[in-house]
């Protein structure tokens, strides 16, 4: 999230927090102990918040007007508004990774969630809700016990894990559009106050934090041969613009009523993200209704002329971006040059006042000008509920359902709970705890690293770390092998770390780093029995050596699942939870890095050899793909064929003849059909499923659509459902899908306009289908 140019800043600002350390009181504006604040018309609650709002602004002077526009906003004495820091980090947990937050004395702790891909594979919206409403408490715990100075949260990223090799790829739920988007509503509902189904926060109603949707636009290259997000130009057709980029944020704001949006770093088709008219006010504003505010990325408006050469002078880069709709710049920029942009009549006031009416009515829907929160909505969350054992409970659930099992050849897992099993445990991730917290993590409630969670099950446990870090240049092979020769079983634990994919650092091959293979296949060779096989990562790996190799018996793939995921993992390995995980991006061999990452193109093209992306075209070989997930139970799927429909007939419609595309097959625009017809079209598909095991699973059933003559860059598959159930063995149920063929049966043309094709059409679950025509 930070240039470089500003490196230094978390240094300076530092000694400007030490206040907080002797402050247990929230800051807050309208103390109603103060005789002055009775005039203020902004401090009546009472008024609608429009009003409240036109009345601060009108009282500033230009000089502080400006003061406001960037992070750390500076207190105004004179009218008992205290600082206020924008910047504040929430993206698996509450963390003090931000300047708004500080975890220490009362509250020197969060709850830190499996970073947000793993938890993205349960497939399970309501533990997403769920997480979003842990972190959404303990937030405004942290500022009612006065160790925050802002409560709006820049999380979640909700940009497409579009290329494997991205470094932040791990901060997303993953490759699919559909699911990327079911993420950023459940998780804002959660954090805002919100309810599950949504509804019970009213446009304008108070906040108990703030959520802000992440990075607007088309933003997942960091740094990938000598290209930087500072500089990239994302060029990306309207087609892949409409079903692919753009649905997260679409559904972050219409259903999840986020009150933020963080605009990119990068340019989309030559405009800097931070500076597209039509991109923030005509989209987000106009066409989603957006209602809150737009901040920048961590110096993104300096680097519209500093680096992107887009604007010709730094105060036309102000210009450019408070026009576009921007409101408030992380960094200085701002605070820099608007007032030469006024006093050279290149930007007009009227533009700095709309900005700041988007950031104070956000103040006021936290509660932040209505007197002592003490006294108001969520003034009674209490240091006590932070790392709670209900919300401890939770992280640990998370882990253990996102977790992934790849392989089980033989049902080597779960292992004997016998006392007398010997184990060995190695590997340059066994033990390793900082690794388990992903990135934007803040200091864990506790943290139990899969040695530890080992230990608790096989009290003969011998531990080699194999090698002395994940980049593994030279591993101790013969020492690993002479512990792996000694125990009944051996657990491998390696992969990936921060060191290998974060912010600014984009992988460059798809292998397990260093000699870590050399290590694996050199210890499942001298075990005594084929191993256990675990990959800690965010991105994917290509492990095709362990997948094919019979001396591995089982493979897992843990993410990085926070602060329970050593414990989540061990119960997982001994049978004591069910894995029910599926892969939320597709696992690519070695070969896809022959795909520049700077083409942001989707859909394949058979002319250049260019493969595409994503499971929803991508034409190439695959290690595992999404969706993929194996269990210690078998499940069987049926669709009940007397409640789904078989036939979509759209020549009901009262809009004009259907249209031909280029390959003669004929289609209805959505937009003609209309939201009413398309309601009246929604159809119920209801899918079995039952589980044939001997074990009790949670197991998240995935609805596709297929399409076996694909036309026009339509997907050859794409998720439209997912549920998850728990079955005891031998257990049934029936899950009800609702679909709407306007949103699940539809495609981009390459206007980016949504279209409905006639033709043949697949339900599927695992590998059953259910055929549907489309009649035009």
């Amino acid at each position: 999230m930070k240039h470089p140019a500003l490196i230094l800043i978390p240094l300076i600002f530092f000694s400007t927090l030490i206040f907080l350390t002797e402050s247990t009181q929230p800051p807050y504006s309208c103390d109603s102990s103060n005789p002055s604040t009775e005039s203020f018309l902004f401090c009546k609650t009472t008024l609608p918040i429009n009003q409240r709002v036109h009345d601060l602004v009108s009282r500033l002077t230009l000089d502080e007007k400006i003061s406001q526009l960037v992070n750390s906003a500076p207190p105004i004495p004179r009218l008992g508004i205290p600082s206020y820091e924008w910047w504040s980090e929430a993206l698996h947990g509450v963390a003090d990774v931000g300047k708004g937050i500080r975890l220490y004395s009362t509250i020197n702790s969060a709850t830190s969630f499996p970073q947000v891909i793993l938890t993205a594979a349960s497939f399970n919206e309501h533990l997403w809700y769920r997480i979003g409403q842990v972190i959404g408490i303990e937030a405004r715990a942290v500022y009612n016990a006065g160790q925050a100075t802002g409560m709006t949260f820049w999380a979640p990223n909700i940009n497409i894990f579009r290329d494997p090799r991205w470094g932040r790829g791990q901060e997303t739920p993953g490759e699919d559009p559909l699911m990327t988007a079911k993420y950023s509503v459940a998780y804002v509902r959660g954090v805002q106050g919100d309810s599950y189904e949504g509804g019970k926060l009213k446009v304008g109603g108070h906040l108990q934090a703030s959520a802000c949707c992440k990075h607007f636009t088309a933003y997942d290259l960091d740094n990938w041969n000598n290209v930087t997000r500072f500089g990239f130009n994302a060029k990306v057709t309207q087609q892949d613009l409409a079903d692919t980029y753009q649905p997260p944020f679409k559904s972050c704001v219409e259903q999840g009523k986020a009150s933020g949006i963080m605009c990119a770093y990068n340019q989309v088709n030559g405009v800097p993200s931070c500076a597209d008219h039509n991109l923030l006010t005509k989209t987000a504003r106009g066409q989603w209704g957006f209602h809150g505010y737009i901040t920048s990325d961590c110096d993104a408006v300096g680097i519209i002329y500093d680096v992107q050469g887009y604007a010709k002078h730094p105060e036309d880069a102000v210009v450019d971006v408070l026009k576009a709709g921007m409101d408030v710049n992380c960094g200085t920029y701002l605070q820099n040059h608007t007032k030469n942009a006024v006093q050279q009549k290149k930007l007009p006031v009227s533009y700095i006042d709309k900005a700041l009416h988007n950031l104070f009515s956000i103040r006021m829907r936290l509660g932040l000008f209505d007197g002592n929160p003490t006294k108001l909505p969520f003034g009674n969350i209490g240091p006590e509920q932070v790392c709670s054992k209900q919300h401890q409970a939770l992280a640990l659930e998370a882990a253990e359902d996102g977790i992934v099992l790849l392989k089980n050849a033989g049902k080597l897992l779960p292992l004997p709970k016998s006392k007398g099993i010997s184990l060995a445990v190695i590997g340059p991730n066994a033990n390793a705890s900082e690794t388990l917290l992903g990135n934007y993590h803040g200091p864990p409630c506790k943290l139990i690293t899969p040695l530890q969670g080992l230990l608790g099950y096989a009290k003969k446990t011998v531990y080699h770390p194999g090698c002395d870090s994940v980049k593994c240049p030279n591993p101790t092979i013969d020492q690993a092998v002479r512990v792996a020769q000694q125990a009944d079983y051996v657990v491998l634990i390696v992969g990936l770390d921060q060191g290998e994919e974060r912010e600014a650092h984009d992988r460059d091959h798809l292998n397990l780093p260093g000699k870590q293979q050399q290590l694996i296949s050199s210890v499942a060779k001298a075990a005594k029995k084929p191993v256990i096989l675990v990959i800690l990562s965010g991105g994917p790996v290509d492990i095709s050596a362990a997948k094919y190799n019979p001396k591995i018996g089982s493979i897992l793939w843990a993410g990085y699942p926070g602060e329970a995921g050593g414990f989540a993992l061990a119960e997982v390995i001994f049978g004591d939870h069910n894995p029910g995980g599926r892969l939320p991006l597709t696992w690519y061999t070695q070969d896809y890095i022959k795909t520049p990452m700077t083409d942001m193109r989707m859909r394949p093209d058979k002319r250049s050899g260019y493969p595409g992306r994503t499971y929803r075209f991508y034409t190439g070989k695959k290690v595992f793909d999404f969706g993929y997930g194996l269990s210690y139970s078998n499940y069987a799927y049926n669709f009940v064929s007397s409640v789904t429909q078989n036939k979509l007939y759209l020549n009901e419609s009262s809009v004009g003849l259907a249209a031909k595309n280029s390959d003669s097959r004929r289609y209805q625009l959505v937009s003609d059909l209309g939201e009413e017809f398309c309601e009246k079209k929604l159809f119920k598909v209801t899918v079995g499923a039952k589980n044939e095991g001997e074990m009790a699973g949670k197991h998240p059933v995935l609805l596709f659509v297929s399409q076996k003559n694909r036309t026009n860059g339509s997907p050859m598959k794409q998720l439209v459902g997912f549920k998850s159930v728990i079955l005891s063995a031998g257990e049934k149920a029936k899950l009800e899908f609702m679909l709407n063929p306007c949103e699940h049966l539809s495609h981009a043309n390459e206007d980016g306009l949504m279209v409905l094709e006639e033709g043949s059409r697949f339900l599927v679950v695992g590998d059953v289908e259910y055929p549907i025509d489309i009649i035009v």
